[in-house]
């Protein structure tokens, strides 16, 4: 029994003795995770987020003030051009339009009292003047004295004052009909604007407004129904960024999805890049309007729309992983140097190729800096792992990226193939320094 006990306890300890050995042997090792170079299609497009719209929004108003007395039109509903989607209280319009008419009429009167007044007037000019006239031929005749005369024609001059005066009020009369009549005017319009219309045949989209609610219309129309005229042909606002632009053409056909539909891929054109920017927190973005159409009303106005615009392809081209790009060997940078020497490679500096340095088995874990990046150089150095576990740099000349994979134009220093592995990411053991990596 005591022997079995022994050679148990020995077991054991070998097993702990194996297992100490091979975490310190890993422990000392720079682990490096590769990927495969690749041949196949790359796709360079332009990804933005818009809003769909429709192509002509009409914002309908009132332009009087006034309780909503009837709705004849709600979400969704298909108007025509002049039909009577609102009626406001017109109580009040009706009294202004009564009372307007009224005035009218009472000018009306005057006018008619002064064209009577010049009727008199007229008369009694023509008798002054026949008493004016046989006045000066008695005074001839020494019948009347100068003083009759002289009061006779005061008479005369007077008359002639009266009928200037009568002419005068039928001018003013006439002044004040056509005053009315303008009131009258304005009084039946604001009538008529308590009838709302729709200006155009389409969908409503939004109503604002409840029966019984009072719209005030004394600094701006206020909206009660938005309409799109037609939603079987609509645009999307896309916000594409600045250095995008240049590669967006009118015409080209574009790609986008939606929320509602994530399964269905919708077509579009782009049809116009508008050279009115918008500044966010200093990014500068421009509307680039897709049309697109919509003969089964799936998409909504407002629905946010996930844009692909093409931009180049390359077909069964060879392509590196991004991340490749981006790596750095975890190397002092006159190793680098010295390596980039031996493989021929110039004009390179060492703490170019790649920003972001190796990981600590503390820090991050795998595929944390792993983010899609499209590279900015139009060449790149690649770390091609050998099965040998050794370090090769590869020049190469990039082309066009899908943000995920880049294309490799041509191979400028080195060899590099289908299947090759490239680096992408290295971790160093915890307390190791930099450096010491078998190249």
């Amino acid at each position: 029994m005591t022997k079995g006990k022994w050679l148990i306890l020995a077991a054991v300890v070998a097993v702990a003795g194996l297992f100490v050995a091979l975490g310190l042997n890993r422990d000392t090792q720079v682990q490096h995770f590769t990927a495969k170079v690749e041949r196949g299609d790359i796709h360079d497009v332009v990804e933005a987020t818009g809003t769909i719209n429709s192509v002509i929004t009409v914002q309908v108003g009132s332009q009087v003030s006034g309780s909503i007395a009837k709705l004849n039109a709600d979400f969704n509903s298909r108007v025509h051009k002049g039909d009577i989607v609102a009626l406001i209280d017109p109580a009040l319009f009706k009294g202004a339009l009564l009372q307007a008419t009224a005035d009218l009429k009472n000018s009306e009167a005057n006018l008619a009292a002064a064209r009577a007044n010049l009727e008199k007037a007229k008369s009694a000019l023509v008798q002054t003047k026949a008493d004016y006239d046989r006045a000066v031929g008695l005074t001839k005749d020494g019948v009347m004295s100068k003083q009759q005369l002289d009061l006779a024609l005061s008479n005369y001059e007077a008359a002639k004052a009266s009928v200037d005066a009568a002419e005068a009020n039928i001018t003013q009369a006439e002044a004040q009909i056509s005053l009315k009549e303008a009131a009258v005017t304005v009084a039946q319009t604001n009538l008529d604007y308590t009838v709302i219309r729709s200006p155009i045949d389409g969908t409503v989209v939004a109503r604002n407004v409840d029966v019984g609610q009072t719209v005030a219309a004394s600094l701006q129309a206020p909206t009660i129904f938005t309409i799109a005229q037609d939603l079987t042909k609509m645009w999307v606002y896309a916000k594409t960024d600045e250095s995008d632009v240049d590669n967006i053409k009118v015409g080209k056909a574009v790609t986008f999805k939606v929320d509602a539909l994530p399964k269905q891929t919708f077509q579009g054109v782009v049809s116009q890049v508008r050279m009115n920017p918008t500044m966010v927190q200093s990014v500068v973005t421009y509307d680039t309007i897709i049309e697109f159409a919509n003969p089964e009303l799936k998409l909504f106005p407002g629905m946010t729309a996930y844009v692909t615009i093409p931009v180049a392809t390359v077909q069964s081209a060879l392509k590196l992983p991004n991340t490749a790009l981006r790596y750095k060997p975890p190397m002092a940078p006159e190793e680098i140097l010295a390596l980039y020497q031996r493989y021929g490679i110039e004009g390179v500096d060492g703490a170019q190729n790649g920003s972001e340095p190796a990981a600590t088995e503390s820090e991050k874990p795998a595929g944390a800096q792993n983010l899609p990046r499209a590279p900015k150089a139009e060449t790149a150095v690649v770390w091609k792992l050998h099965p040998d576990k050794t370090m090769e740099p590869v020049k190469v000349s990039l082309g066009i990226t899908d943000h995920a994979y880049t294309e490799v134009s041509s191979v400028l220093k080195g060899e590099l193939k289908e299947s090759d592995d490239v680096i992408i990411r290295s971790v160093v053991p915890k307390g190791q320094a930099l450096g010491g990596i078998r190249p």
